[in-house]
C-alpha cells in the first residue's frame, strides 16, 4: 500500500503563524516523525530539524538563555523538535523561543504530554495549537482504496488495526509480529521512563484487564483487588496510559435523575490490534467470540478521530440506569445529543431505550452497523 496521505497534515500547515507553536501528538509509531519531515522537506524557507531523543540536541537547548537562543536559530523560519518530550523544561524553553526569536514558526512532537516531564514549567497558553496524530484513519484510507476494498479489508483492521506500518504487510504473522514488538518494546516506554516504573508487568496486567472490559463500566476496587494494587496507584496508572495514546476513556452521561450511572467510566484503546496483541488474541472473526467487543472498539476510535480531524467539538459520554437500559455512545454537540448504539450484527430489532426516550425526547437515535459505518467515520 501507498504511503496515506495524513489529514492532519493539512491543519498543521495552515496554522504555522509566526511565534507560535504546532504542538503535535500521538502514540509512538504512529508517524509522526514521517509527517514533520514531509512538512520539513516541502517548506521552502530555511528551516531546522532538531530530534530530542539526541544528546546533540539536548546539549544546544540546554542554556535556556535568549542569546544562546538567537545564535542558534539566527535566520531560521521554521523550526521543527520531534520528541520533544525528552527536553527538559521544553515547555519553558518553546515559550522563550517564541516571545523572542521574531517571525520563527515551531513544530514541535512527543509521544506523551508534555506536562509529565514539566510539572513546573510555565505553560504555553496562547502560543499554541495543539493536534492529534492516531493510527491511520478511515477517514483517511477512503482516499486510497474503494468501497469493496474497503469492506475486503474490514476484518483485517478489526484484528491487527490501523498501525501505518502494517498496511504495508502482507503476510499476518509479520503483523502479529509487529504488534507483539509494539506493546513490548514502544508502547510504554515513556511511562517507564518519565514516572520510574520499574516493574512494567503490573502496567500490561491492567491493560489486560481493560482489554477484556472494553464495553463495561470498570471499577477501580475491582481491578486493585485483582492486580494487589490500591484504587489510587490503578487511577494513576491509567491516567498514564492516556497520556501517552494507549487508551481512552468516557464516563456516563446524567442530568442528575437518580436511575443513571454517572460516576464510572469504560475505557477504550486507539487501536484494535494493540488490544488484541495484549491477549493474544488473532483469531478471524468467524471463530471470535468477541466481535461486539471488538466491533464497538473500533468504531468508537475511528468516530474520535474524526471528531478531531473535522475539528468537531463534542462531550462524548455511555449511558446507562441501574434497571440496565443503555446506549453505547452519546455525543454532546453545541446543547444537543446525539445516541448511537453499535451494532456487529443484524440491527433491525433495535429501538431506543424507553427510559432514555422519556428523558431525552429530542435526541436522535441511531444504530451503528455494517451497513452505515462509514457514514460516521468517514
Amino acid at each position: 500500500m501507498k504511503t496515506i496521505p495524513r489529514t492532519v497534515k493539512n491543519l498543521i500547515i495552515k496554522k504555522l503563524y509566526p511565534n507560535k507553536v504546532c504542538l503535535l501528538f500521538g502514540a509512538r509509531r504512529v508517524g509522526k516523525t514521517v509527517l514533520i519531515k514531509e512538512i520539513y522537506n516541502e517548506f521552502t524557507g530555511k528551516k531546522l530539524i532538531l530530534n530530542g531523543e539526541d544528546n546533540e540536541t539536548l546539549q544546544l537547548l540546554a542554556e535556556r538563555s535568549i542569546a544562546n537562543y538567537k545564535r542558534l536559530l539566527k535566520n531560521i523560519e521554521l523550526l521543527i523538535i520531534d520528541e520533544a518530550q525528552n527536553i527538559p523544561e521544553i515547555g519553558k524553553k518553546l515559550k522563550l523561543i517564541v516571545d523572542e526569536i521574531e517571525g520563527i514558526k515551531i513544530i514541535a512532537t512527543g509521544s506523551s504530554g508534555f506536562d509529565l516531564l514539566n510539572v513546573s514549567g510555565e505553560p504555553l497558553t496562547g502560543r499554541c495549537f495543539t493536534f492529534y496524530l492516531y493510527p491511520i484513519a478511515q477517514l483517511e484510507l477512503s482516499e486510497k482504496e474503494n468501497l469493496l476494498e474497503t469492506n475486503k479489508n474490514l476484518e483485517e483492521r478489526l484484528i491487527y488495526g490501523s498501525y501505518p506500518e502494517i498496511l504495508h504487510y502482507d503476510d499476518l504473522y509479520d503483523k502479529k509480529s509487529y504488534l507483539l514488538d509494539l506493546i513490548n518494546s514502544y508502547l510504554l516506554k515513556d511511562i517507564l521512563i518519565i514516572d520510574g516504573i520499574r516493574n512494567s508487568s503490573k502496567m500490561y496486567d491492567l491493560l489486560k484487564l481493560i482489554a477484556l472490559q472494553i464495553g463495561h463500566e470498570v471499577s477501580y476496587d475491582e481491578l486493585g483487588n485483582q492486580l494487589n494494587m490500591s484504587k489510587n496507584t490503578i487511577s494513576k496508572y491509567l491516567d498514564l496510559l492516556s497520556k501517552v495514546f494507549v487508551i481512552f476513556n468516557i464516563r456516563g452521561f446524567s442530568r442528575n435523575l437518580r436511575k443513571e450511572i454517572s460516576k464510572k467510566s469504560r475505557w477504550y484503546f486507539y487501536d484494535n490490534g494493540v488490544r488484541n496483541a495484549l491477549i493474544s488474541d488473532f483469531n478471524p472473526i468467524s471463530i471470535r467470540k468477541d466481535m461486539g467487543v471488538l466491533w464497538e472498539n473500533y468504531i468508537v476510535s475511528e468516530r474520535v478521530k474524526y471528531q478531531a480531524y473535522n475539528k468537531i467539538i463534542s462531550n462524548n459520554y455511555f449511558w446507562r440506569t441501574y434497571q440496565q437500559q443503555e446506549i453505547d455512545w452519546i455525543e454532546e454537540i453545541e446543547g444537543r445529543l446525539f445516541a448511537y448504539e453499535m451494532k456487529w450484527g443484524k440491527n433491525n430489532k433495535i429501538k431506543i431505550p424507553s427510559a432514555w426516550a422519556d428523558a431525552y425526547s429530542n435526541t436522535e437515535f441511531k444504530v451503528i452497523s455494517r451497513d452505515n459505518y462509514l457514514d460516521w467515520i468517514s
